[in-house]
């Protein structure tokens, strides 16, 4: 059964954040910001400027009381003790922002929008040191990988995810899922409704070698990072309809995933993540001999080969019943929770039970 926490906001939540004190920030349409306690009692309430929708919020990982957040076209920096205002904000992008990322050492942020564009802002000259165009729609998310802070993955409506290197303004690497779906398309019966593989949401396992992807077909898929490639290692689903939130919790590889049917579902994907890691030789191999039909470098996708054979069922399902706007998880006095943000204008809180 969730705990509500009410009466932060009017208008409906499509974002959160939880910093290293446990603080959690959440972002709502109309310009709302809302700062709350691990009690559910909020702290401080401010609505930004021009009133658009707050459409990413993310905690400083090494300021904790430091806010960043996208409304419309602009980052605002708060700082969560007074929040009276922006303590300073930038225009960067050219159309409304979906997705901020910081990297772990506080120094470099990235900023993706409806264009497809990523702006990549150096947090010390407050100037744009990149500008990353390589999606041909929208681009959803975007995440920089931990212990790696000049690497960040990215997805979009374009249906490609990408693997940058901020040395570079080409992507290392690119899949196009539509592609990788071709393949599987001729087990599919005939006349089997088919949605296309937008994916909508990116998280980075705190190895920085593992990450998971959300698409409006419901399905997730986890993808592993050597070198300068990645390839897909797994593809499951639970969801009946879009996913639209991947989150790895930190230290293990368990999962949370949240969809437009209303679902939030917990996975443990270690098993098969950590067959690949004991069988290093093995996978080296299998991996050079799938290369050719794999990936191509800079942005040139072709088709990749998908292990569909890993049985992967949810730990734990939870009912919520409204579309999901977005997931973050929280320890609150020693117990693990999930907290989700829908259309609605509270926050439901779960308990995250191991099973």
């Amino acid at each position: 059964m969730a705990v509500k926490w009410t009466n932060g906001h009017s208008s409906s939540i499509l974002c959160l954040n939880v910093n290293k004190e446990g603080l959690v920030a959440s972002g709502a349409e109309r310009g709302e910001l809302t700062i709350w306690n691990e009690e559910g009692i909020h702290l401080g309430q401010i609505q930004l400027p021009r009133a658009d929708d707050v459409t990413c919020v993310v905690f400083s990982p090494t300021y904790p009381s430091r806010l960043y957040t996208s409304h419309g076209e602009t980052i605002s920096v708060l700082d969560v003790r007074s929040l009276k205002g922006p303590v300073e904000y930038f225009r960067l992008n050219e159309e409304e922002i979906n997705c901020l990322s910081v990297n772990e050492i506080d120094s470099v942020l990235a900023a993706a929008d409806d264009s497809g564009a990523i702006k990549i802002m150096n947090l010390e000259n407050k100037k744009v040191s990149r500008s990353l165009r390589r999606h041909s729609n929208i681009c959803c998310s975007v995440a920089f990988r931990p212990q790696r802070p000049q690497s960040l993955v990215s997805c979009g409506l374009d249906m490609k995810v990408m693997l940058w290197n901020l040395q570079k303004a080409r992507p290392l690497w690119t899949i196009t899922l539509q592609e990788n779906e071709a393949e599987g398309a001729e087990h599919q019966s005939a006349g089997q409704f088919f949605n296309p593989p937008l994916a909508h949401s990116l998280s980075v396992a705190a190895c920085g070698n593992i990450f998971g992807c959300g698409g409006e077909d419901g399905k997730i898929r986890i993808f592993r990072v050597t070198g300068v490639k990645f390839e897909q290692e797994l593809g499951f689903k639970g969801h009946t309809l879009g996913v639209s939130q991947v989150l790895f919790l930190p230290e293990v590889y368990w999962l949370l995933s949240g969809g437009n049917d209303g679902k939030v579902l917990l996975w443990d994907v270690s098993n098969e993540v950590g067959k690949q890691l004991k069988s290093p030789v093995k996978s080296i191999h299998r991996r050079k001999a799938r290369t050719p039909t794999s990936t191509k470098r800079d942005g040139e996708p072709n088709a990749m080969v998908t292990n569909e054979h890993a049985r992967v069922l949810p730990k734990l399902s939870i009912e919520h019943g409204e579309k999901v706007n977005w997931i973050s998880y929280a320890e609150i006095k020693g117990f693990r929770r999930v907290l989700v943000a829908d259309q609605s204008t509270c926050i439901s809180v779960y308990p995250l039970t191991e099973t």
